[in-house]
């Protein structure tokens, strides 16, 4: 038996990602997500103080007004599996760091629009393309430094957009006095080139399974496809796992009917007769019932419990190897109800000059996705479902090279025995080398067996 050559250099930088520490550093990355998903979704919660600004400015219908916010939710889902592809290329900490410039960057050429085609593309576009990269690939960094604790660092981390709800709303609504709509908007910019900084500070654990994947690949079989690196790099696979797309099902209708009630909250309190600051103040006073309920459920599922921490619930489903791009393709789903939620509640309140039917069709969209979550597996079972396993995730994928990286370029011992070759559709110049916990087999041309391997197999046969 030849003695195990030693790792290279090479093998040993591309080597899988550490565990997770559940701690250290983490709650840096942890600290980051806090502001950002403060700068992302607490600051699209709020955009509706300036919703009432711009039907005013521009004369143009609710249902009109209504997608600009749609069109930079809509952006940042179906953008995501971009960020989450160009996370696992180039690293996480510049793919944010751009999200955050180009976030930033709508929003001040927001402040110099004409008409609402221009917020459709600044506003809508180009911020909700840097929302994409910024949420995403943020989201993914927290799961992968937290296994124990990861429900709970998820809702420590979200709790910035009930923070970002309860101050935002009434901030906004007084930059909106002091410099007119035009003026907030630069403010805004200001605040979203922040996120650059949050990005800076994210530490990757290691190179991603992805590019580890698609590099060892390239090692066996310098005539992949481009067409091969793009299906592993946003795990398209996960189109046929029916636990995933069930879950994104519901994520899509809990979508539609989220951000109704903040797009049009706020035109709606002042629509029934409270003033401009009484109509933010109902903004903030749910920010603060949403940090609660943010930090109790990510406490409570780290019990056992199911939690309503959407994004949390995404590596059970899929496992932590896969999370980048479950999180991407989860949110390119959904962006179908964020981009119709609004402009359908919208024309509901054009069609009928209050917004109470538009209400009542976000509760109704919220009723639908809690019954298509109950359809999941283990959804009734009181303790944590089992990990996916790497058999089942093949079976799934229908992928040959998984098994077949995970034995030659990522071990360095040699095969305790070797499989007789009867009745095997290989050639005289092959040699099928099986190794006995895998199902997959690597094929060798039998000029490259070193001959200390040419010896007697367990079943008695000579190679």
């Amino acid at each position: 038996m030849m003695a195990k050559p030693q790792k290279t250099q090479e093998e040993q930088q591309s080597s899988p990602q550490m565990a997770a520490p559940d701690g250290g550093w983490g709650w840096v990355v942890v600290g980051s997500f806090f502001v950002s998903s403060a700068l992302v979704f607490g600051l699209i919660r709020c955009l509706g103080v300036f919703f009432v600004e711009f039907v005013q400015y521009f004369g143009e219908s609710a249902q009109a007004v209504s997608w600009i916010t749609s069109i930079g939710l809509a952006m940042q889902q179906l953008m995501s599996p971009i960020g989450a592809a160009a996370s696992n290329v180039y690293g996480t900490r510049p793919v944010v760091m751009m999200g955050g410039f180009l976030s930033g960057l709508g929003f001040i050429l927001a402040s110099q629009a004409t008409s609402l085609l221009h917020l459709y593309l600044t506003m809508g576009l180009i911020s909700g393309l840097g929302w994409a990269l910024v949420f995403t690939p943020t989201v993914a960094s927290v799961m992968q430094y937290f296994t124990v604790r990861r429900s709970l660092a998820m809702g420590l981390g979200f709790t910035g957009v009930g923070l970002a709800s309860f101050a935002f709303s009434p901030l906004f609504q007084y930059l909106v006095e002091v410099y007119a709509w035009r003026g907030a908007l630069l403010v805004l910019g200001g605040l979203s080139f922040n996120m650059i900084a949050c990005g800076a500070l994210i530490r990757p654990l290691g190179r991603p399974e992805v590019v580890l994947k698609t590099e060892n690949l390239t090692k066996l079989n310098k005539c992949s496809s481009l067409l091969s690196r793009i299906f592993e790099s946003f795990e398209l696979s996960l189109l046929s796992h029916r636990g995933f797309l069930t879950y994104a099902v519901a994520i899509t209708f809990f979508n539609a009917g989220y951000f109704i009630p903040y797009i049009h909250l706020v035109a709606h309190s002042r629509h029934i007769g409270f003033t401009e600051y009484q109509a933010a103040f109902v903004i903030s006073v749910t920010g603060v019932v949403d940090i609660m309920g943010r930090v109790a459920s990510g406490w409570f599922s780290d019990l056992g419990a199911m939690t309503p921490l959407a994004f949390a619930v995404v590596p059970e489903i899929v496992g932590i190897g896969r999370v980048l791009g479950a999180l991407g393709l989860l949110q390119l789903i959904e962006s179908v109800g964020g981009l119709l939620g609004a402009p359908l509640s919208g024309w509901l309140k054009d069609c009928t000059g209050t917004y109470t039917l538009s209400l009542i069709a976000a509760g109704s969209f919220l009723v639908l996705g809690m019954l298509v979550t109950m359809t999941l597996p283990y959804f009734w079972s009181c303790t944590a479902p089992p990990p996916p396993s790497p058999s089942k995730r093949k079976s799934q994928d229908g992928s040959i090279e998984d098994g077949l990286l995970k034995k030659t370029l990522s071990s360095n011992s040699v095969p305790e025995s070797l499989c007789p070759l009867d009745d095997t559709p290989y050639s005289d110049k092959e040699l099928k080398v099986c190794w006995k916990s895998d199902v997959t087999c690597l094929v060798q041309e039998r000029d490259e067996i070193p001959q200390e391997m040419m010896h007697h197999t367990n079943s008695g046969e000579i190679l």
